[in-house]
């Protein structure tokens, strides 16, 4: 049986866990995303092959868990503050951008908005079988609500603006991928071009009810 890292089972699987997001982090540095096998993987994470099918039955089984895992924080702090009802949408959405591009400096999550990234990025899958579409949902509720309220102008198609949207957000991943020290700049300007396109134009939008 293979030694166990740490004082239980569930803090050696988090060790694992670390290990492999680290060794594909490197291993993407040294090579194309395609031409990486789970041999590779598994050298570089100081496991044997068979222990690490374990975690995962292949490389995209893989990517998927580890960024599922990574974005499990992220998750639970978009969904409280998306929860605080009685706070404006708009200042509920400028801290979820924040909660989101913070994330996307956990090195896990960086696997994703690395230059060179997108055959990694199409492993992942999209919509509600997708590890970010609960977060989308929230993002989409809060919207709703700052239309409703008639602190956001009526978007008509929801979804397609949050969509739209979010290519902000993941050039601002990949920003900071590029150059962690932008953050606090890539951060302000996320906030800033999310939150003026969704701002009602006054003498333009009619009043909330109308």
């Amino acid at each position: 049986m293979p030694r166990i890292r740490g004082t239980s089972i569930e803090e050696h699987h988090e060790m694992v866990w670390a290990d492999l997001a680290e060794a594909l982090r490197q291993l993407l540095l040294e090579r194309e995303y395609d031409t990486i096998k789970m041999g590779h993987i598994a050298a570089r994470a100081g496991l044997a092959r068979n222990t690490l099918y374990n975690y995962a039955s292949d490389k995209g089984a893989l990517v998927l868990a580890l960024t599922r895992r990574a974005g499990r924080p992220m998750l639970e702090r978009v969904t409280a503050i998306a929860a605080r009802s009685a706070d404006p949408a708009a200042e509920r959405l400028g801290e979820i951008i924040e909660a989101v591009l913070e994330a996307s400096t956990d090195q896990a999550m960086q696997l994703m908005f690395r230059p060179g990234s997108g055959p990694l990025a199409d492993e992942v899958p999209k919509g509600p079988d997708g590890p970010f579409h609960a977060i989308v949902v929230e993002v989409e509720n809060v919207v709703r609500d700052g239309v409703a309220r008639g602190e956001f102008r009526d978007l008509g198609d929801v979804p397609l603006v949050v969509e739209l949207l979010s290519g902000v957000m993941r050039a601002g991943a990949e920003r900071l991928g590029r150059d962690p020290s932008a953050y606090t700049a890539t951060v302000r300007a996320a906030r800033e071009i999310v939150l003026a396109s969704l701002a009602r134009q006054p003498g333009r939008d009619p009043s909330p009810g109308r």
